[in-house]
């Protein structure tokens, strides 16, 4: 994993850093917006993103994002990653099928000045997933 940052005592890159990790919403401001870009679904708030969150990872999915690269500055962070794991609950409509999954996942984040999430904009091969749900 390569990770490109400007200052290292930054708030923001500690909190992005720590975020890659841990998925902790502790680093989401309370009315942050997280967008999917292909669906243009929108989640608001810190505790609507935290149950999503949850839900993909733990309740649809027993997954992980691998992470590839990132890139941190004060007030911008990228992800690129790879989604995976086992399709273990219902999605998009699918019941569960138990099948593996490994899908590109790419996050443009806005950070507030406090260093915690503002926006993400998550672009992720959906189309990519369902074929291997299939």
């Amino acid at each position: 994993m390569e990770t490109s940052q400007i200052a290292e005592t930054s708030t923001a890159i500690t909190n992005m850093t720590e975020y890659f990790k841990t998925h902790d919403i502790a680093y989401v401001a309370e009315n942050a917006v997280f967008r999917n870009m292909t669906t243009k679904e929108e989640v608001k708030g810190r505790e609507a993103i935290k149950e999503m969150l949850h839900h993909i990872y733990h309740v649809a999915f027993d997954a992980k994002a691998e992470v590839i690269n990132t890139l941190i500055t004060e007030n911008k962070a990228l992800l690129e990653a790879t989604f995976s794991g086992k399709h273990i609950g219902e999605f998009a409509g699918l019941a569960a099928t138990n099948k593996n999954v490994s899908v590109p996942l790419c996050v443009a984040y806005d950070l507030n000045s406090e260093g915690l999430i503002q926006t993400a904009r998550i672009y992720m091969l959906t189309d990519v997933m369902m074929q291997q749900l299939k």
